[in-house]
């Protein structure tokens, strides 16, 4: 967010979006970053940049390498997602994907969504070096968490423009929609090399009472793995997990009714 967008807002808020914006900076998991580093992201000068990274610091939401001077997420940030992760129950759902992952072969994850991203929140994919942020677009479960959009949450019109990753992303909105119509008609999403090449993941929604996508749950793994003839016995067994899901991750109030 440039100083020229953010001036227009009252001062508290102008303050506290752009503390936030630099604990943004931090999403892609990259190197540790310095004001330089944050001001050239944020289009703010260095020393706004850095006068907002030492107030994080002094609050606990950064830490700063005391040889290189560059900052990193801070203790605080650490507690409060430890907070969410179990508050959301989201340490339940660890066995359920340990277990799927098992039995098929692939890789299992869970994600929800935050803005025009899918972000896992467990599964194997939550490793140190990877990002757990993923485009909608371009994903199995970002399909799955636009398909079945929570009220307010928007649908492909919502998005930013939709960048390429491989020859086989879909880019125009139009052909979002189109392949979302798909999707809700089948109950199940498909990333065939969109993202990366030589990578296949299937995706269903974690469905609450209301019919909204909590979580998307998916397996991922190569096209030999996730073949046209076992893709039927994969979604069996992730909406097996998806419905074990349900009921760990929501309240009784919140779920859909037992499957008869």
């Amino acid at each position: 967010m440039t100083e020229a967008v953010t001036a227009r807002a009252p001062g508290g808020a102008q303050a506290v979006r752009r503390a936030l914006d630099v604990l943004h900076c931090f999403h892609d998991n990259g190197p540790d970053l310095s004001a330089s580093d944050l001001a050239r992201r944020l289009e703010l000068s260095v020393s706004t940049a850095h006068r907002l990274a030492r107030t994080l610091l002094g609050a606990g939401f950064l830490e700063q390498d005391p040889r290189t001077a560059r900052y990193r997420l801070g203790p605080a940030v650490t507690e409060l997602g430890r907070l969410s992760y179990h508050q959301r129950g989201l340490h339940l759902a660890a066995p359920e994907l340990a277990d799927l992952a098992e039995r098929t072969g692939a890789t299992a994850d869970l994600a929800l969504r935050s803005g025009p991203h899918a972000v896992i929140v467990a599964g194997g994919s939550v490793t140190p070096k990877v990002g757990l942020r993923r485009p909608l677009h371009s994903t199995a479960l970002g399909k799955v968490l636009l398909a079945w959009a929570r009220p307010g949450e928007g649908g492909p019109e919502s998005l930013p423009p939709l960048p390429a990753f491989t020859d086989r992303t879909i880019v125009e909105p139009a052909a979002l929609e189109a392949e979302l119509v798909r999707v809700r008609a089948e109950a199940y999403a498909l990333n065939d090399g969109e993202s990366a090449h030589g990578v296949r993941t299937l995706a269903v929604p974690v469905l609450d009472g209301a019919g909204y996508a909590r979580f998307a749950l998916a397996v991922r793994a190569t096209p030999s793995l996730i073949t046209a003839e076992r893709t039927e016995w994969l979604l069996t067994e992730a909406r097996s997990c998806a419905r074990a899901l349900e009921v760990l991750l929501l309240s009784p109030a919140e779920r859909r009714p037992p499957a008869r």
